[in-house]
C-alpha cells in the first residue's frame, strides 16, 4: 500500500464525514443564529435558552436525514471493504 492509496483513503473518509454530518451542524447553526438574535432583541440572556429548540430542530432533522445519512455511510463502508483485496498487491 502506498502513500497515495493512504491519502486518498484518508480525503475520502474526511469528505464523508464532512458530508454526513453537515446537515445537523447547519440545522445547529441556523436555530443557535435565530435564537440568538431573538435573545438579543429581547435582551434575554439566559444562556440555556436555546438548548430545548436545537434539541427538538436536531431531533427533526435527524428524522429527515437519518435514512439518508445511514444509506451514505454503508456505501461508503462497502466501498471501503470492496477496495480491501487490492490494497495490499
Amino acid at each position: 500500500m502506498d502513500t497515495a492509496t493512504v491519502v486518498d483513503l484518508g480525503r475520502y473518509a474526511l469528505w464523508m464525514t464532512a458530508l454526513i454530518s453537515a446537515p445537523l451542524l447547519l440545522v445547529a447553526l441556523g436555530v443557535g443564529l435565530i435564537i440568538g438574535i431573538l435573545q438579543a432583541a429581547t435582551s434575554i440572556n439566559e444562556m440555556t435558552l436555546s438548548f430545548i429548540p436545537k434539541l427538538f430542530a436536531l431531533g427533526l432533522a435527524m428524522a429527515l436525514f437519518g435514512g439518508w445519512q445511514i444509506g451514505t455511510l454503508v456505501e461508503f463502508t462497502r466501498n471501503i471493504f470492496q477496495r480491501i483485496p487490492t490494497l495490499f498487491s
